[in-house]
């Protein structure tokens, strides 16, 4: 191991500096809104606030594809919450979450609106309120709940550990990156051992752990998240890779991966989501033409 400074901690932490890295400016001991700002509502009962983050595309890959098996009731508006502007941190949005993460849920389809915030929490609401994606109850069920809060317990080693050690933190530390690329390529062949034999997380039935699972780990083997993918040498994990593919072939997949998302290629951006035909190609012929002026 290369030689580095030791740090002694004081007796007590204070915060007197940013943290440095990518995040430093949004990053903060406190919780709470730092302005006033209101949550926009569009025409459906449900309102999404979000950003394409793994996270976040959870949410939309959902909806996309409770939409594509015919729920109406599904239909939903997808508004932007750019969190490197500090968008989380508006009044607004702190009262759909007071975790200040995206992504949030408010549902506007009964007598009150009911605020739903933490992904796996979501997704879990959407599947009990259209009872699609989630057996009813048994084995499966079990199962597809264990590999959900698997998920909700592993990735944060991913990315924040791995990802922002290797990715954003301000310079390069030897220690958490092997510590946390270690745990990231067990955590992979956890998943490589248990899909050998299986089509999708519970078995032979597409879940909610599928679209938990897919946004992170499917990202991390097709080389998305972190270009580390030589790095950590993901072409080892092959069935990981063939269940990513197969889920990504998916149109509903594809269309919720677009949502709410003002990064990479302009044809694979929808900054804001109100109805299906934004996703129409006349739309990004639209934006493809801007890009071009």
């Amino acid at each position: 191991m290369t030689d580095q400074s030791e740090y002694t901690p004081p007796k007590i932490w204070t915060w007197d500096k940013e943290s440095g890295g990518k995040f430093a400016n949004i990053n903060r001991p406190v919780s709470g809104a730092t302005h006033e700002k209101e949550l926009q509502v569009g025409k459906h009962p449900l309102q999404l606030y979000s950003l394409a983050t793994p996270n976040g595309v959870k949410v939309t890959i959902m909806l996309e594809e409770l939409l594509a098996l015919g729920h109406s009731g599904a239909e939903y508006d997808a508004w932007l919450i750019n969190i490197s502007e500090g968008d989380q941190f508006g009044s607004g949005f702190v009262g759909a979450n007071p975790n200040s993460k995206i992504p949030a849920l408010m549902d506007h389809s009964g007598s009150k609106p009911v605020r739903v915030f933490e992904s796996g929490s979501i997704l879990m609401y959407l599947a009990e309120k259209f009872g699609e994606f989630l057996p009813a109850g048994g084995t499966a069920r079990t199962e597809t709940l264990s590999w959900l809060f698997w998920q909700m317990g592993s990735a944060p080693y991913l990315g924040g550990g791995f990802g922002h050690f290797y990715a954003y933190a301000p310079f390069k530390m030897e220690y958490p990156i092997d510590r946390f690329a270690m745990e990231v390529k067990r955590q992979l062949h956890v998943l490589d051992t248990h899909l050998a034999d299986k089509t999708y997380m519970a078995g032979d039935t597409y879940t909610i752990a599928d679209m938990a699972v897919w946004p992170w780990y499917g990202g991390m083997v097709k080389g998305v998240l972190y270009d580390a993918a030589e790095f950590l040498q993901v072409d080892e994990y092959k069935n990981v890779r063939r269940w990513a593919d197969q889920l990504g072939d998916r149109p509903a997949v594809q269309r919720g991966r677009m949502v709410n998302r003002p990064f990479g290629e302009l044809s694979s951006q929808l900054h804001e989501r109100h109805d299906a035909s934004d996703f129409d190609t006349r739309t990004q012929d639209k934006l493809q033409g801007s890009e071009e002026e």
